[in-house]
């Protein structure tokens, strides 16, 4: 990065915004006045506070709100008012996520939450347990309604719709902290993370899409903290520094949407970059025996994931295919480095459901 340019700031997720205005609406609730900084834990361990916008209670409610810093990220979230309303429930409920105003539902299947929950996903829901049960010593029983002001506008500017999510925003993050998005910046650090492993001598790195496929992969073939680097959506930027500063071993992994988008060419996984070609899809599940009606299913699914879901129970090895159709990709890139690489699938909840073998690039190597 240049010298003269600041680094960009990180920002927080509308999950770690929800997490500080539950946990805030919460202590109100017990007769606390509202504080001024609330603290939450993130999942990697960190504490960090939030400042509160608003409050109120009322009877048997409380809410709070916060206002969504993304940092130097152009996130359309940026600057959204967070807000939770918290409600007691009967001993044994446990505790509830509703979709408040501006906060979709998910209404299709291969998304983490089934059909009919309130698009508050898992990570989230996590972090606001722990917030609960750090204010509460035991995890309380209590209705947890989050609201985004102007959600479903927003909403609008989101791949939410096609996905099945319906009346507004999800509430999302698995770290609780945004990572600017700036081509440049990113890249350069792809650069230097494998510039440190190489300078360690390391055999064996992996670029990752994200989180649950970076765990995963570490977990899979042991790696140091060191090896892993996280690409994001810009796997050509890892490729292509690899090829001209090469190492032994390049695993590349990644969810199932983005590795079929590396297959099909993409060097750029970015969702604004384009989505994955649904008919390609089903032209290579063909190719791997599905018959007819599998394919027509796979061309005409609005995700990856609803794809991935109709072969499931078909016996079509997708996962697989998908692996050795990212492969090639990553083959003819790398070429004529002779670098032994293999491609890893994963699912959201870290599973892998396809792989290859290691194949070295620039040598003969067969077509997907």
């Amino acid at each position: 990065m240049n010298q003269n340019t600041s680094p960009l700031r990180r920002g927080w997720t509308t999950g770690s915004c929800a997490t500080a205005a539950t946990k805030a609406a919460w202590l109100m609730l017990q007769g606390h006045t509202a504080p001024a900084t609330v603290p939450i834990t993130l999942p990697n361990g960190t504490v960090v506070l939030f400042a509160l916008c608003q409050h109120g209670k009322q009877n048997d409610t409380a809410y709070a709100e916060v206002i969504k810093d993304a940092g130097d990220d152009p996130d359309v979230t940026h600057g959204a008012v967070i807000r939770a309303t918290v409600r007691m429930l009967p001993a044994g409920s446990g505790v509830v996520f509703r979709a408040g105003t501006g906060v979709g539902t998910v209404t299709r299947p291969g998304l983490p939450l089934p059909p009919g929950e309130a698009a508050i996903n898992p990570v989230p829901r996590a972090m606001i347990r722990q917030a609960l049960t750090e204010a509460h010593t035991t995890l309380p029983d209590v209705e947890v309604t989050i609201s985004v002001h102007n959600g479903a506008k927003l909403a609008e500017r989101t791949l939410n719709s096609r996905l099945g999510i319906v009346g507004g925003l999800s509430i999302l993050g698995t770290t609780g902290i945004v990572v600017p998005f700036s081509c440049a910046a990113w890249i350069d650090s792809i650069h230097r993370g494998i510039d440190v492993a190489r300078a360690e001598g390391l055999s064996h790195i992996a670029g990752s899409t994200g989180n649950v496929s970076e765990k995963a992969v570490q977990q899979h073939y042991g790696l140091p903290d060191t090896a892993l680097i996280e690409m994001g959506d810009f796997v050509g930027g890892l490729l292509k520094y690899v090829r001209t500063h090469p190492v032994a071993r390049l695993t590349i992994a990644g969810g199932i949407a983005k590795m079929t988008k590396l297959g099909q060419g993409r060097l750029d996984l970015h969702s604004k970059r384009g989505q994955a070609d649904m008919q390609a899809l089903a032209d290579l599940a063909c190719k791997g025996g599905a018959d007819a009606p599998t394919c027509n299913a796979i061309a005409s699914s609005q995700t990856v994931a609803e794809a991935f879901l109709c072969v499931s129970t078909r016996g079509v090895p997708l996962g697989n295919l998908i692996a050795h159709s990212a492969l090639h990709t990553v083959l003819h890139t790398l070429s004529p480095t002779p670098c032994r690489v293999d491609v890893m699938v994963f699912d959201r909840k870290g599973q892998c459901v396809g792989q290859t073998d290691p194949v070295t690039a620039g040598g003969p190597y067969p077509a997907p």
